[in-house]
């Protein structure tokens, strides 16, 4: 079919169900709703659609093309919930399960008949993490649902009026609620009210007199002080008592009326860098922190056997000069480790992102910043290619764009999570890109499709990466079995009597690709490139970076088109 998606933002679900729909042969355009009505208006009118799908929508379809078209609403709620805010008061009220249901647009908000629904689990996660995997798994499977008994043309779709569905209508979670009391709130209470809002809003709070916004939350298990007292930093992060633990922040955003003039989200020790705040010691934790430990930290290091699993999580998949430097420290410590197989990854959510963006935009010298934030990255590929004494496999938990799928390139074997969402290209930011994709990618799937997709800059789905070789392996689990469905697939890798060969062919392989091109220009071509981007004042990056950290609308973008490469959030 001829399927229309209106979208306010290009987010994480929206380029899900634009690449899926895809794979299933429908001809898919997008307008984004921020655009305005009458964009919408024309975005039916020229692509005259036969359906047209809402995955995340924060305001209301006009109403001429609601009553002329069938129009297909995905609220992240079960049938009968109603309101702005649902995956906020789940993760509030503590559900164990929600849902996600497929309505068609009318009068009343989230009141039309329901298409298809599909529950999910709630894990102890951030809502931005839930939103990106359970909900949207469960969204993926209700739109491609809807959309078959759509084309049948038999369905009768569910009337909320049906006796069986019990209509509850939730307010719109305000800020007030977020709000943490540290001298009598507990820990859990705390970290459920900062995972409801790790990505978007944020919790409001107050900081040596200066109101921020807390973003993300963690455990710490051993750490104790007076309630509110910021106890120590480590990898960026704060750690902050409560009335009987702490927790770690990792971000923090200055509120817009705070005169700071980077009022977006960063690593909470460089936004306390200027605030008048005590000495905080640096609580560093071991790469191979033992898993009992209920405490934060984004990098470690464990090994099973002849297996090492080199796990990272960095908030948004962005990944800082800083980041790059840790993790490339942690690879290098890694091969010191008698193993065969290195995994890279295997956790859920993000694997990663490329540069850091919202880091480079706070710089006093974004371009400089710019060029030592990819030098970082492209120090830590270069590692990974040059790995040549033992299998590496990146194990991909959620999605991917830019540097970072040029990251997963680097190993000998990528693994993906089936409902995974790979970006494997630059342009949208107006780059050329580096990471060695020069080499990586065209080894993969063939110089024209490397050419298309870093042209066409467009979403590809997990099924698609796998077809055209992006991919070498999907897996078919949950976020939440991801890890341990990684650990049963490598240790079945290492098990393999072919292995040691397989690691002398790819040995010689490498020898060979460096005598016909050293991996020395293809870093010194590619950055040659972005390092005129860099420093070229007047070049689109500098305005299409500041408006992405910003939020703020690029003018680049056209309404037809999809757009951003790192887009996280955009919740509803």
């Amino acid at each position: 079919m001829d399927i229309l998606l209106v979208a306010s933002a290009f987010n994480s679900l929206s380029q899900r169900v634009y690449a899926e729909l895809s794979d299933e042969g429908h001809r898919v355009d997008v307008v984004l709703a921020s655009h305005g009505t009458e964009a919408i208006r024309t975005a039916v009118h020229e692509t005259r659609p036969e359906l047209i799908i809402a995955p995340m929508l924060k305001t209301a379809l006009p109403e001429d093309v609601w009553r002329e078209h069938t129009c297909l609403i995905v609220h992240p709620g079960p049938p009968g919930d109603r309101g702005p805010s649902s995956l906020d008061w789940a993760i509030a009220e503590g559900a164990s399960h929600w849902g996600v249901t497929v309505l068609q647009a009318e009068a009343v908000m989230d009141a039309g008949d329901v298409w298809a629904t599909e529950p999910f689990p709630v894990p102890p996660v951030g809502k931005s993490d839930l939103y990106r995997n359970e909900a949207s798994d469960a969204a993926s499977a209700a739109v491609l649902q809807a959309v078959r008994r759509y084309a049948d043309g038999s369905y009768k779709p569910q009337a909320q009026s049906d006796p069986a569905i019990r209509v509850v209508w939730r307010d719109p979670f305000r800020r007030e609620r977020r709000r943490i009391d540290w001298e009598n709130d507990t820990t859990g209470t705390v970290l459920r009210k900062l995972r409801g809002a790790d990505s978007q809003p944020g919790v409001l709070d107050e900081l040596c007199g200066r109101e921020v916004f807390l973003h993300g939350g963690h455990p710490e298990d051993r750490l104790r002080g007076r309630p509110g007292e910021l106890l120590a930093t480590r990898a960026g992060a704060v750690c902050r008592a409560t009335r009987d633990g702490a927790v770690w922040i990792p971000e923090l955003r200055p509120r817009k009326n705070s005169g700071d003039p980077a009022p977006f989200r960063r690593p909470a020790a460089s936004v306390l860098a200027s605030f008048p705040v005590p000495f905080l010691p640096e609580a560093g934790a071991p790469l191979d922190l033992p898993a009992e430990r209920n405490t934060w930290t984004d990098i470690r290091y464990r090994q099973h056997g002849d297996i090492g699993f080199l796990t990272f999580s960095f908030p948004g998949g962005a990944m800082s000069t800083n980041h790059c430097r840790r993790l490339l420290a942690a690879y290098r410590y890694a091969l010191t480790r008698p193993t065969s197989l290195l995994v890279l990854g295997g956790s859920r959510d993000f694997f990663s992102n490329g540069i850091h963006l919202n880091v480079i935009e706070a710089a006093a010298d974004p371009a400089g910043e710019s060029w030592s934030n990819l030098n970082a990255m492209d120090d830590l590929v270069e590692a990974v290619l040059r790995t040549t004494d033992r299998m590496v496999v990146a194990a991909l938990g959620g999605n991917a764009a830019a540097g970072g799928v040029m990251l997963a390139l680097a190993a000998d074997q990528v693994w993906c999570r089936a409902g995974t969402v790979l970006n494997p290209h630059y342009r949208r930011m107006g780059l050329y890109g580096s990471e060695f994709w020069t080499y990586t990618l065209p080894r993969r799937v063939g110089t024209e499709t490397a050419r298309r997709l870093t042209t066409e800059a467009l979403p590809v789905s997990a099924a698609t990466a796998a077809r055209i070789g992006l991919v070498d392996r999907l897996v078919e689990v949950s976020a939440q079995e991801f890890t341990a469905e990684i650990e049963r697939l490598a240790a079945e890798v290492a098990r393999d009597p072919d292995l040691a060969r397989q690691i002398a062919a790819k040995a010689a392989a490498r020898r060979a690709d460096e005598e016909q091109q050293p991996l020395s220009e293809y870093r010194r071509d590619e950055l040659a490139r972005m390092r005129a981007i860099f420093f070229d004042p007047h070049a689109p990056y500098h305005a299409l970076r500041s408006a992405f950290v910003r939020k703020l609308p690029s003018g680049g973008a056209r309404p037809l088109a999809p757009a951003g490469d790192q887009v996280d959030g955009g919740l509803r």
